[in-house]
């Protein structure tokens, strides 16, 4: 086994290298584009589908049918920003990050403003369950999409159909530290900190390749739909921010100036018109009856495998190019996702994902439509600037406030050493 001394160490963030390498800490704003499109694409799709456009024959209704594709956008971008301080450690051969105080924050960052739009949809329309305390504690849980014999119809109680992504996103925060601990024990198995980043990046294959297994199941031998909305087949799109976390990290710890990994991330980050050009390709083949009918979900393994596939591959180029970017670099193409609309945006975009039924629900009231039926356009506007407005009350008074508990649980000091390295 190499030694730590023989190993070659990150390089100093001061030197001439560094300002081409992947940006791996601090606060990345381009980021925050990227994650306000993916809410504004998951509201007009289901604006789309509410007004029936989506359902509608045709292109129009083909494309934005697939606005759902924002959901694993997200799932991407928690791989990539939560795996990367535990990649980073099985890089290293060091501990990783405190459970207790990972855990401790996904619950403040998660829980409050989820459980203020819980409550007001339950209250505004399942007022007939409000005495069960199952309920309550399945919605308040995020475990109602495990519930075999709901109460509600469709992917969640009313106003809150869009939280089984959200259900999924905590389940994998739950078990991220056991996939940490054991993608750190097969690496550790490797010699030089090369050898460790592929383990890692064949363990991420082997969890996407869970992820396609557990469409077997799904299917076989009976039809099992509550599946869709676990996170079983959704690993490969975790995998595929989890990937990029490892490949960021190893740039910085590669030998030489200009090695294989060094080169490939420069490359994919000048080139984000062919990265995005490539995801809209894959999008416009999930538009299209490949991937299964428009909002019902899936119609059989192989249409759910390769509905799959697209969701990763159209994960990984948006997200790639902007992953991989060095601090303060950009192209034309990139200075958009920083732009000051786009930077506040995603810093409320967590409010956008929860509050978008509820508003949705509450305009489609007051005006009177049937569901299927109404103008895409007059129903966009007004919920998308109710929903933001909300978005950003909830950001202001609820998210931020209780950041200032985040250290209130804090890791013990950890003498030096190299337990990720078996």
């Amino acid at each position: 086994m190499t030694s730590a001394s023989a190993e070659h160490r990150p390089d100093p963030a001061d030197s001439p290298v560094a300002r081409w390498l992947p940006q791996v800490s601090g606060h990345q704003e381009a980021l925050d584009g990227i994650r306000a499109i993916a809410a504004l694409m998951v509201l007009v799709f289901h604006v789309a589908v509410e007004t029936g456009v989506a359902l509608a024959p045709g292109v129009p209704g083909a494309l934005l049918s697939r606005g759902e594709m924002g959901v694993p956008l997200f799932f991407a971008l928690s791989g990539l920003l939560l795996y990367r301080p535990w990649a980073r450690a099985a890089l290293d051969g060091a501990d990783g990050p405190d459970v207790r105080s990972y855990l401790w924050r996904r619950g403040l960052r998660v829980l409050p403003a989820y459980w203020v739009v819980a409550v007001v949809a339950l209250l505004l329309w399942s007022r007939n369950h409000l005495g069960s305390v199952r309920t309550w504690f399945e919605v308040l849980t995020l475990t109602f999409t495990y519930d075999f014999d709901p109460w509600w119809v469709g992917t969640g109680p009313y106003g809150l159909g869009q939280m089984w992504s959200l259900c999924v996103e905590a389940s994998f925060y739950l078990l991220l530290p056991l996939l940490a601990l054991l993608l750190t024990r097969y690496a550790g198995r490797g010699g030089d900190v090369g050898a460790r980043a592929r383990r890692l990046l064949t363990g991420l294959g082997a969890l996407t390749a869970v992820g396609a297994l557990a469409l077997v199941v799904q299917f076989y031998p009976d039809p099992r739909p509550y599946l869709h909305a676990w996170l079983p087949r959704t690993l490969g799109m975790f995998a595929a921010g989890m990937a990029l976390a490892v490949v960021s990290e190893w740039a910085w710890r590669e030998a030489g100036p200009d090695g294989p990994v060094r080169r490939c991330c420069r490359t994919v980050a000048q080139a984000p018109g062919l990265c995005w050009g490539i995801a809209l390709v894959v999008y416009l083949i999930a538009s299209t009856p490949a991937t299964g009918p428009r909002f019902v979900g899936v119609d059989g393994f192989w249409i759910a495998l390769i509905d799959m596939v697209v969701s990763v591959l159209f994960a990984l180029f948006v997200i790639a190019p902007v992953a991989l970017l060095p601090r303060g670099a950009g192209t034309r193409t990139t200075a958009f996702l920083r732009h000051r609309l786009m930077r506040f945006l995603g810093k409320v975009s967590y409010g956008i994902f929860l509050w978008q039924f509820v508003v949705l629900y509450l305009w489609r009231d007051f005006t009177g439509q049937e569901i299927f039926t109404g103008s895409f356009w007059l129903d966009l506007v007004p919920v998308t600037a109710g929903t933001v407005l909300l978005a950003y009350a909830t950001h202001r008074w609820v998210e931020e406030p209780t950041r200032r508990w985040y250290d209130a649980v804090r890791p013990k000091e950890r003498k030096p050493g190299r337990a990720g390295i078996a």
